[in-house]
């Protein structure tokens, strides 16, 4: 976060923004990016002289994000609306003009759930493109216009009011470069005294980390309200809470709590490849048997032998013969090495709400469905908690492209369907056993068999309910039932 934009936001709209919080957030994007300078980089003194190392990475910070973010949404996740042109304008594919499909929804929001993992907040931020908004008033109908969507991570996001711990206000930063020149344009969303948002645009030039304000382009305007207390933008953080002070109402990293089981992870590696790295075998050769330059350097034949040979003064002891030639070959600790390692990654997972087996090198080994389920119980049950933060962030933002498309666009669009979220809970549970349950539910009579339908095939209610009634219609024909006849 460039800090001359927080200070020029505290001055512009009398506020107090601390900027302490980024620095965290600077932290845990070096460990999503897998190095951090102050662990990952340092000196050793080799008793002649202080030589930079670098500490070897598996960089598991951003494999933990990507896996919450692939079992939290992914391909199979749907969203069921009852009403089918809502439906149709929201999640249509991009030829259909749907809004989802238009922004690669389906591929953005993967990343945008990683990034809230790994920074702690991510957001999304709904514009409207095509269409001139003037003095300040909601403008005619425009059928022509697009809903565009900006994905911005923490560093991109500046709370300006909270209100029980929900972000009710903010600022908003996106980078765009035109012909090489970096723009940053700053989105500030405020709820004005009649109760609805007011969203303002600034434009800044970004020359050598340098701000300075610019005219906005053309085909926008300065500011407008939108008509509405339903906000124009979406925030996702972790259903973790923040044991951070001051955080300003934004997210914790899922890796905060667990950097050093993350430095465990990376210092048992490091050791692994390190042994590789200083394994290879040496030879000592006495220095009086190898030919020197003019400045006294040892000659090695070729670039081989530079690695082998090591020409080094052996001391002569009293009544021993002297040795030219010593060997070296050590030991790699391979099973040692890999068990350190295995104890660090099931702290981590452990740590960060995968439970304690996530990654598991068992060399092969089978386990069963029901083994696997009862080992991830931690697993379950933090991730139904995320499920709910993931929910409250796709409803808020299916709310508020219905109502830009209702009120700006025009479309044919329920103002309030019932929405339902899908998500994929097979790659933390054992699907099939819960169908199976499902299943014999319906059999047992305790369970409706639109229920079912509904579950998991992703209809909706009405829609399930007519297929089950269409099926059992036939049925009863083809049994020769209905008609009164024995």
């Amino acid at each position: 976060m460039n800090k001359q934009l927080v200070e020029w936001l505290n001055k512009k709209f009398d506020c107090d923004i601390s900027e302490d919080y980024y620095s965290y957030i600077d932290e845990w994007n070096d460990w999503w990016k897998g190095y951090h300078s102050s662990f990952h980089s340092h000196f050793f003194y080799n008793g002649r002289q202080n030589l930079r190392t670098r500490v070897f990475s598996l960089r598991m910070g951003k494999k933990v994000c990507e896996d919450w973010a692939g079992m939290l949404f992914n391909s199979k996740t749907h969203i069921k609306i009852s009403d089918e042109n809502t439906s149709r304008f929201i999640q249509g594919r991009r030829e259909n003009g749907g809004v989802f499909g238009s922004n690669g929804f389906l591929v953005k929001g993967n990343g945008l759930v990683e990034k809230a993992f790994a920074l702690g907040t991510a957001a999304v931020t709904v514009r409207l493109d095509g269409i001139r908004l003037t003095d300040g008033k909601i403008p005619p109908v425009s059928p022509e216009a697009k809903i565009r969507f900006s994905y911005l991570s923490a560093d991109q996001i500046i709370p300006i009011s909270v209100r029980n711990g929900i972000i009710t206000e903010a600022a908003f930063a996106s980078e765009h470069t035109e012909k090489g020149k970096k723009h940053l344009l700053l989105e500030i969303h405020l709820l004005n005294n009649k109760g609805n948002y007011t969203i303002t645009n600034y434009m800044f030039s970004c020359d050598n980390d340098q701000l300075r304000e610019e005219p906005l382009p053309a085909d926008m305007i300065r500011d407008f309200d939108t008509g509405s207390d339903i906000p124009w933008f979406a925030m996702l953080s972790p259903n973790i809470e923040n044991n951070i002070e001051r955080s300003g109402g934004l997210g914790i990293s899922i890796l905060h709590n667990a950097i050093d089981a993350l430095m465990s992870v990376d210092i048992c590696f490091n050791n692994f490849t390190a042994d590789f790295r200083l394994g290879q075998k040496k030879v000592f050769m006495e220095k009086d048997l190898v030919e020197t330059d003019d400045n006294g350097n040892s000659i090695a034949p070729d670039d081989v032998h530079q690695q082998l040979f090591s020409y080094v003064k052996f001391p002569t002891g009293s009544g021993d013969e002297k040795k030219f030639i010593m060997e070296f070959n050590p030991s790699l600790r391979v099973d040692d090495n890999t068990k350190g390692i295995q104890s660090a990654l099931d702290y981590l997972s452990f740590k960060c709400g995968l439970g304690n087996k996530h990654y598991q090198f068992n060399n092969g080994t089978v386990v069963t469905a029901t083994q696997y389920t009862g080992d991830r119980q931690d697993l379950i049950q933090n991730a139904d908690k995320h499920y709910l933060a993931v929910e409250r962030f796709l409803l808020s933002l299916i709310h508020s492209v219905i109502y830009i498309g209702r009120n700006f666009i025009g479309a044919d669009i329920s103002d309030d369907p019932e929405i339902e979220i899908c998500f994929d809970r097979s790659v933390v549970i054992d699907e099939a056993a819960e169908r199976l349950q499902d299943l014999s539910e319906v059999q047992a009579g305790v369970k409706a068999p639109w229920e079912f339908r509904a579950k998991w095939y992703g209809e909706s209610e009405d829609t399930a309910r007519e297929a089950i009634s269409e099926i059992q219609g036939e049925t009863e024909v083809d049994l020769g039932f209905g008609s009164g006849d024995a």
